[in-house]
């Protein structure tokens, strides 16, 4: 039995890409019989019953600009402290060089245990948007390259993820593990409520679920339907999600005519209502720029709704143009396109549906038996004395 932490900025309730993961990780670890330790900044003070791994949670504080998550100092809270200290570890993974990954490397060093790091955004994006600077956004960079030079070993979830971090200046060997996910069949009772809850007819459903954040291409979803609804294409838009775009992103609905068409449903909490949404759909709009390896792609697939990707793109990476999901140039015309396209034949797009649940997700057990072999890998070398001795200075 392995004792594992797994370190990440968001958990539970926030259930973006990076938090799933994590919470996939610490889910499937405890399945196979190992012990998992779960740190991330506190969210809430609800009910903590019933996850099979220990949660230990430090305080956090508000990210400006960014309501939904939070951040924190772990070494100044006393009660995380005190029950960190009576947690035995074998490894750290990190799924993020700030806060939380900070925590990890600290741990690390004081524990001279292996720590590894995988890499998930183009955080340089990120950085840019928050501070309108190249010169800060850089820096930021810096900070991130130099935070995964500390690391034992440093993972990225597609071949795309990992070009990205080397662009950023990482010069050290990356280790490919990608995202898997959880396999189940679909509710037909939660598509059926999906339908009148939304009051969707019976037109075909074109779906986001992500952030709602314009680096995630969204105002090409919405030119993309406005095209649409000039050609005549009927259909009804549904985005589920929340971010700091939100309002700006239904004042562009109302300005484009849309809003008779597109429903705002906000942040899904319930997974079972969240898969029926996904099955509902006809195609999965996901044109974003900025995503890696999207987790919300591989939730449409479960549920056999095909994706449709701006080609070339790094979230593009696991699609077979018309075989498992649709690709398109980034350009509102050419996703309105490939959308109109594919809801014109509905037989082929349902083939290219069944295709992408046959091909697309990976169950998170599988992923786990190399995730394993590379923590005891780690472990062994830590043991003979074969790791580098890691620096807790940052920058």
């Amino acid at each position: 039995m392995l004792r594992i932490g797994q370190f990440s900025d968001t958990f539970l309730p926030i259930v973006d890409g990076v938090g799933r993961v994590a919470l996939a990780y610490s889910d499937t670890l405890c399945k196979l019989g190992h012990q998992v330790t779960v740190v991330t900044p506190m969210y809430d003070t609800g009910y903590r019953g019933g996850y099979p791994f220990e949660l230990v949670d430090f305080q956090g504080t508000g990210v400006p600009g960014m309501k939904q998550y939070r951040t924190g100092e772990a070494p100044w809270d006393p009660h995380y402290r005190k029950r960190m200290r009576m947690i035995e570890l074998d490894l750290l993974h990190s799924h993020s060089p700030f806060t939380a990954g900070s925590e990890a490397l600290r741990l690390a060093v004081l524990r001279k245990i292996p720590l590894v790091g995988t890499f998930h955004s183009k955080y340089y994006d990120d950085f840019l948007k928050v501070t309108k600077s190249e010169t800060l956004a850089k820096a930021g960079v810096k900070f991130v390259v130099d935070y995964y030079q500390r690391c034992d070993e440093v993972w990225a979830v597609g071949e795309a993820t990992a070009n990205v971090l080397h662009e950023y200046g990482y010069e050290g060997p990356i280790q490919v593990m990608p995202n898997g996910v959880t396999r189940r069949e679909p509710d037909p009772d939660a598509v059926a409520e999906v339908t009148r809850r939304f009051h969707l007819k019976n037109d075909p459903v074109i779906l986001f679920v992500g952030q709602m954040n314009w680096k995630k291409n969204i105002l090409t979803i919405l030119e993309a339907c406005a095209e649409m609804k000039k050609k005549g294409q009927t259909f009804q838009l549904l985005f589920a999600g929340q971010g700091p775009d939100m309002k700006a992103i239904e004042e562009r609905i109302r300005e484009m005519h849309l809003a008779d068409r597109t429903h705002l449903v906000g942040h899904i909490t319930d997974s079972r209502l969240l898969d029926g949404i996904y099955k509902r759909a006809s195609v999965f709009a996901f044109p974003s720029l900025y995503d890696n390896a999207p987790m919300v792609v591989r939730e449409a697939a479960v549920m056999g709704t095909p994706s449709v990707m701006v080609r070339g793109s790094s979230a593009a990476e696991i699609i077979r143009d018309g075989e498992n999901g649709y690709l398109c140039e980034n350009t509102p015309q050419d996703l309105a396109r490939v959308i109109m396209a594919a809801l014109a034949h509905p037989d082929a797009l349902r083939r290219v549906g069944e295709q992408a649940r046959e091909t697309i997700p990976v169950p998170w057990e599988s992923i786990m038996e190399r995730v394993v072999e590379r923590y005891e890998r780690l472990i062994a070398l830590n043991k003979e004395g074969r790791l580098a001795k890691k620096s807790l200075r940052i920058i």
